[in-house]
């Protein structure tokens, strides 16, 4: 495989990843455009999005340099701490990496319900499909609606019930009912 082809680079920085997240005993799972594609129709993505649960940030960032990521802004530990988003890149390569900090019982229970996907030799945590809906919804940008329809497509038996449950919840939450309607929609036509 060429070095510079976008699967390798992939690749490289998911191995280093896992290498950070086992080193560092993280409860964490793969969230976004990589775990969407593993659990629904392949797609390329140049970025890599996890989800970690009790985790300090300035442990992150220290933690993170030895395995090849730095800091893609200057003020990364005082935006995470805004966000809740801290913001990497995997430096061989130049992939970006968006951790996200997770504390929400949704995001507790999406970590640990997500089991080990293979991929290119490497094991994965990877959300559960229904859990990849779930976020991708919330979020509701035109590149998650797609992969919400790949994720149905390619997981006939989801718990649709978890994710009805889920998003009214943190569509009520965040005071946007439309995350809950446009979801509806997008399950309606999984029935037809």
């Amino acid at each position: 495989m060429n070095q510079n082809d976008p699967l390798h680079i992939l690749r490289s920085a998911l191995a280093a990843l896992a290498g950070w997240l086992r080193r560092s005993n993280l409860e964490s799972t793969l969230i976004g455009g990589v775990a969407a594609s593993l659990r629904g129709k392949p797609r390329l993505t140049n970025d890599v999005d996890i989800l970690v649960i009790d985790a300090d940030i300035d442990d992150l960032l220290a933690t993170s340099s030895k395995f090849g990521f730095s800091r893609r802004i200057p003020d990364a530990a005082d935006f995470a701490h805004a966000s809740r988003v801290l913001l990497l890149r995997f430096d061989d390569g130049n992939v970006d990496l968006d951790v996200s900090l997770g504390g929400l019982p949704f995001e507790i229970e999406a970590v640990r319900r997500s089991d080990v996907v293979r991929f290119g030799g490497l094991e994965l945590r990877v959300a559960q499909p229904e859990d990849l809906i779930i976020m991708k919804a919330v979020a509701g940008r035109p590149r998650d609606v797609s992969d919400i329809e790949s994720l149905i497509e390619a997981n006939p038996t989801l718990d649709v019930d978890r994710i009805r449950r889920w998003t009214r919840e943190l569509a009520s939450m965040l005071d946007r009912p439309e995350i809950h309607e446009d979801l509806e929609r997008l399950l309606s036509r999984r029935r037809r």
